[in-house]
C-alpha cells in the first residue's frame, strides 16, 4: 500500500534559487509529482552557484532539488506559454517566486490560472505582504530578517560587533519555503470541502516575522514596564525603548548562556549551552550538580529574582565549571542532574554523527556519476505510516521529453520548439568580423 500523503498530487513547479524549492522539493517527498521549469540552457540559478567543480551542477541546487522532474520551457515564447498552459490544466498547485509581477506579465497571474483551472491551487512566494510600504523591495534572505526584527534583536550588545546581526538559520529563504507548505496542504484540504483552488501569498518577512514572536512579546512588556529581567542589560544597564540585542541568553525568563569549554582556544566550538531554570527544586538540583551549595542560602542567588540581579556572577561562576570540561563532559555531568544543557555542535560534527542518518534528519542521496553521494536534511517531521524515499536530482531539461509526451505532443512537434527556443537555447548569433585596420 502507497502511503505516501501526497500521491496522485501533481505540482508544477515555477520557482527557483532557495524559498521557492524548498517548498517544492518536500512537497516530492511527500509524494507529489513534481514539474521543474527551468530556462533552457541556463536553469535554476544554483545550479551555477557556489559550485565545487564547474561542469557540474552545485550542492546548493542538489539540496534543494531531489526527486524533482525538469522540463526545459521558456514561458516567453508562443509555445511555450501553451505548453505551461497545458501543465497548469492537469496540475493541482502552481507555485511561482518570481519577481513581483513577473507571473502576471507572464501571463500567468492568479486570476489567469484559476481561469485555466478553477480547481488548481496557486503558491506565490514575494518578498513582503501587499500591504507593506517595502513590497516593492527586491528581497533576499538578509532583508526579510532585517525588515522583521530579527536582525535588530540578534547578535552582540556591546562593544565593537554590537551591530544588527543575521541568523546563521535560513529564516526568510527555506523558512519560507516551508511556510508555504503549510499554506498549500491546508489549501489541498480546504479543497476537498470548495472543490475550487485558493490562492496561497507567502511572503518571506511573514515568515521571519512568525519566528520572531516571542520579541514582539518582549517589546509589549518593555512598553509595559520600561525593562526586560532576562537581558544581560538589566538591572545595571539602558533599555532605550526597542528590544535590545541580547548575546546568548535563553530568551524565556530562565537563565541560559553559552560557556566556553577545554579546548576553545583552538576549536571554534569548544562551547556549552547551560539553562538554570526558575524553580526551586531545579536550582536546587543544579547547585548539587555544579557543586554550588552555597547558592542555596545566599540572597544574592536564592530566588529567580535575585538571579536575574546578579546574572553575571552566575555566568562567571559557571564559566570557571566549565573551562577544565570538554562540552561533552559538562553535558554529561548536568544532565543527569536534570539541567537544560547542550554542546555546541559545528556543521562537521553534525554530519559525522550516523545516528541522525535516521531516514529524516539526515539523508544521503546518490546523484549518480562523478558527484556520487551527497548528504542533506530530510522530510523534518516523521509519520507512523510513511517513510519518504530521497531520489537524485534531475539533469536540466532531463525530462522534457517525457513530459512534452505525456501532453500530447508529437516527435515534430517537439523537435520544432528545440529550434524555435521554446525547449532549447538559441544558438548564438555569430559575431560580426572586426573591421580592417586602417
Amino acid at each position: 500500500m502507497n502511503t505516501a500523503p501526497l500521491q496522485g498530487i501533481k505540482v508544477v513547479d515555477l520557482t527557483e534559487v532557495q524559498s521557492g524549492p524548498s517548498c517544492t522539493q518536500l512537497l516530492a517527498w511527500l509524494g507529489a509529482e513534481v514539474i521543474k521549469i527551468e530556462r533552457p540552457g541556463k536553469g535554476d540559478a544554483t545550479r551555477k552557484e557556489l559550485q565545487f567543480n564547474p561542469d557540474l551542477p552545485s550542492y546548493y541546487f542538489l539540496q534543494l532539488n531531489s526527486d524533482k522532474k525538469s522540463i526545459s520551457l521558456d514561458c516567453k515564447t508562443p509555445d511555450g506559454k501553451q505548453i505551461l498552459t497545458d501543465l497548469i490544466k492537469e496540475a493541482d498547485i502552481f507555485v511561482e517566486n518570481l519577481h513581483p509581477g513577473a507571473a502576471d506579465k507572464l501571463g500567468f497571474s492568479w486570476e489567469a490560472v484559476h481561469a485555466i483551472n478553477p480547481k488548481c491551487i496557486y503558491g506565490t512566494i514575494k518578498g513582503f505582504p501587499l500591504s507593506s510600504k517595502y513590497k516593492d523591495l527586491k528581497a533576499y534572505e538578509p532583508i526579510a530578517q532585517v525588515t522583521a526584527a530579527a536582525a535588530s534583536t540578534t547578535g552582540w550588545y556591546e562593544g565593537e560587533y554590537n551591530i544588527p546581526t543575521q541568523s546563521g538559520a535560513a529564516l526568510g529563504d527555506s523558512n519560507t519555503g516551508m511556510h508555504l507548505t503549510i499554506g498549500l496542504l491546508a489549501a489541498l484540504m480546504q479543497r476537498e470541502k470548495t472543490g475550487e483552488g485558493c490562492y496561497v501569498y507567502q511572503s518571506m518577512h511573514n515568515a521571519c516575522l512568525n519566528l520572531c514572536r516571542i520579541k514582539t512579546r518582549d517589546q509589549l512588556t518593555l512598553d509595559k514596564i520600561g525593562y526586560l529581567t532576562q537581558f544581560p542589560q538589566y538591572p545595571n544597564g539602558k533599555f532605550n525603548g526597542t528590544v535590545p540585542r541580547s548575546g546568548n541568553i535563553e530568551g524565556g525568563g530562565v537563565l541560559g548562556w553559552t560557556y566556553k569549554c577545554k579546548g576553545w582556544e583552538t576549536d571554534d566550538n569548544a562551547y556549552v549551552y547551560v539553562i538554570l531554570q526558575r524553580d526551586a527544586k531545579s536550582f536546587e538540583l543544579a547547585c548539587n550538580a555544579l557543586g554550588f551549595q552555597d547558592w542555596l542560602t545566599n540572597p544574592d542567588f536564592n530566588t529567580a529574582d535575585a538571579r536575574d540581579r546578579h546574572k553575571q556572577e552566575i555566568y562567571a561562576r559557571i564559566q570557571q565549571f566549565c573551562i577544565d570540561k570538554t562540552k561533552y563532559e559538562v553535558t554529561d555531568l548536568l544532565s543527569k542532574a536534570g539541567m537544560p544543557v547542550g554542546p555546541v555542535i559545528s556543521t562537521k560534527e553534525l554530519m559525522a554523527d550516523e545516528s541522525l542518518y535516521d531516514g529524516n534528519t539526515l539523508v544521503k542521496i546518490n546523484q549518480g556519476g562523478e558527484i556520487g553521494e551527497f548528504v542533506t536534511v530530510g522530510v523534518p517531521f516523521t509519520m507512523s505510516n510513511y517513510q519518504p524515499t530521497y531520489g537524485p536530482c534531475p539533469s536540466l531539461g532531463g525530462n522534457t521529453a517525457e513530459i512534452l509526451s505525456s501532453l500530447g505532443y508529437s516527435e515534430a512537434q517537439q523537435a520544432e520548439f528545440a529550434k524555435n527556443g521554446t525547449t532549447e537555447p538559441l544558438p548564438k548569433a555569430p559575431e560580426a568580423p572586426a573591421a580592417p585596420a586602417k
